[in-house]
Parts: C-alpha cells; sequence; structure tokens
C-alpha cells in the first residue's frame, strides 16, 4: 500500500534535511507505527506522503502510484486525521462533516452515524468553536472515516482525551485493521503504539534506526528472568529466577508449592525502554 525509498526531504531556508533518506514498506491491512520524539520528522514524513509537502528525492508509492503523480482523485482513497484538529468553528459538528462530506467524489457514510461512534452525537447540533480539545480530535478522526478510505493517515490520535475517549478510539481503530483497512500511525505513545501496531519503526532526527514488530523488540530487549513476590511472616520478599530450566528449578517449585504468592512477573521490557536503548533518546 505504502513504499518509501530513500526519501529525502530538506524545508526551504534549511541547510539539513529533515528527513535524511529514509526507507519502508506498510502492507495492505497492516497498522504501521512512526514512533518517534518531538521534532523527529514523523509529521514531516506523514505530510509527504499525504501530498502536503513537494520537492522531495527519493521514491514514494502509495497503491502502487507514485505520490507526485496523484491529483486531486487521490483524497477519495485517503483519510487523514491531524493531530492539531482543524474545522469551521463557526459551523456545528454535523455541518462540518456534511461540508467535507461535499469534497468527495465518492459515497460518504451518514455523519450522524460516525459522531455516534465517538460519542459526539448529542453535540451534532453544538458549535465546534465550543467544544474542547478532546471533541474536536474526535470530530477530527471521523471526519477521517466519511469516505470510507483504504488507507487512514493518523497523527497522535488519542492525544488530548481522556481514558475512556481513548479506549473508544482504539477500538475503533482495530475494528478497520479487522475490515482490512491500512493505518499509517504517526505517535510518541508507546503504549498505544503496542497495542495497536503490526509493526513499528523508530525515527529519530529525520533516521529511522530499526523497523520491527513491538513483540519481537520487547522479547530481543527482555532480560530471561522472573520476579516472584511472596509472603512470609508478614514481609514481602522477592525472589528471581532464570526464565530458562524454570519448570526444574527446585527453589521456584518449593515457593510456588509453600509460600503465600503475591504476584509472578517476567521481566519483559517495554517499547519505550527499546527505543531509548536502541536510540539513545528519549520520548520527550
Amino acid at each position: 500500500m505504502i513504499e518509501v525509498h530513500n526519501l529525502v526531504y530538506r524545508y526551504p531556508g534549511n541547510e539539513s534535511p529533515t528527513i535524511k533518506g529514509i526507507s519502508f514498506q506498510v502492507a495492505a491491512g497492516e497498522v504501521f507505527g512512526f514512533l518517534g520524539p518531538s521534532g523527529a520528522g514523523k509529521s514531516t514524513t506523514q505530510k509527504l506522503l499525504i501530498h502536503l509537502l513537494t520537492g522531495f528525492e527519493g521514491d514514494v508509492l502509495v497503491l502502487n502510484r507514485d505520490v507526485r503523480d496523484w491529483l486531486a482523485d487521490y483524497y477519495n482513497f485517503i483519510g487523514v486525521g491531524f493531530e492539531l484538529p482543524n474545522h469551521y468553528a463557526k459551523l456545528t459538528a454535523l455541518e462540518n462533516l456534511q461540508f467535507f462530506s461535499s469534497f468527495y467524489d465518492v459515497p460518504t457514510k451518514d455523519p450522524l452515524k460516525l459522531l455516534q461512534m465517538v460519542d459526539l452525537h448529542q453535540d451534532a447540533n453544538k458549535r465546534v468553536e465550543a467544544f474542547s480539545k478532546g471533541m474536536k480530535m474526535r470530530l477530527s478522526f471521523v471526519r477521517a472515516l466519511l469516505h470510507d478510505p483504504q488507507i487512514l493517515f493518523l497523527d497522535e490520535p488519542t492525544a488530548g482525551l481522556d481514558p475512556v475517549n481513548a479506549r473508544v478510539m482504539k477500538d475503533i481503530i482495530l475494528d478497520l485493521k479487522k475490515q482490512g483497512k491500512t493505518v499509517f500511525l504517526t505517535t510518541h505513545n508507546m503504549h498505544d503504539a503496542d497495542e495497536l501496531c503490526d509493526r513499528v519503526a523508530f525515527i529519530v532526527n529525520g533516521e529511522i534506526k530499526l523497523t520491527n514488530t513491538p513483540k519481537n523488540l520487547k522479547l530481543q530487549g527482555s532480560a530471561r528472568k522472573v520476579r516472584v513476590e511472596y509472603l512470609r511472616d508478614g514481609k514481602l520478599l522477592t525472589k528471581n529466577f532464570d526464565l530458562d530450566g524454570l519448570g526444574e528449578n527446585e527453589e521456584f517449585l518449593t515457593i510456588l508449592k509453600n509460600e503465600s504468592l503475591q504476584s509472578i512477573h517476567s521481566e519483559e521490557a517495554s517499547l519505550e525502554d527499546i527505543f531509548i536503548k536502541v536510540t539513545g533518546t528519549s520520548l520527550t
């Protein structure tokens, strides 16, 4: 669905490029995470993919067509959810969706049903200027779904949302994946990426450092240890064991049989731990 080879982009007036020869592919039906701190080049790459920025070097193919060759019909096939919502503030939520629906040459979805998906149906006739940031984010998200696009480009889709609404958004993304949609997700939220993405790419300073599945990355970076916590004489004790040969470790088996177990944890690294280890930088 997306093929990028040796992509280089330099903003006018800048001596050094923001994007420095990156390459990656995104398969049909895949949720691909583009992960990195602010200023890493995530949003710039997305803008190049959706044809908001031009003048790049390298090759960018979307739907087997050079992005330079796409005309206005390109936007019938892709949907975009921006990090900073942009709506017509004087229009209501429903009027915004009706207006944006008129841009497409393909059938569009019922805007009221879309608003209901993200619990905004009761605010359908409220002007967007009265919306909170979280409400605007949800409206921006469903606007990207209006024309049932094949590819979705989502930039920090859960930013500014409370846990309940973030959960709703993530469930919708997972459902879109089940429908066979392709999602290009840019974020610095490693928890979202871990939960949603089939593969992730780490980008820092305009360079991709690593691409793999979240599961593989965590397994490769994790210590093969198990931590057991148990109570003895009212005191919480902790013991670490090697994962290899654990089923034959007599001390471990004795604790399981005779002690008051409180928890057992594998020492699995988080995706953020791996990112910091690989890139040498944090996500802030």
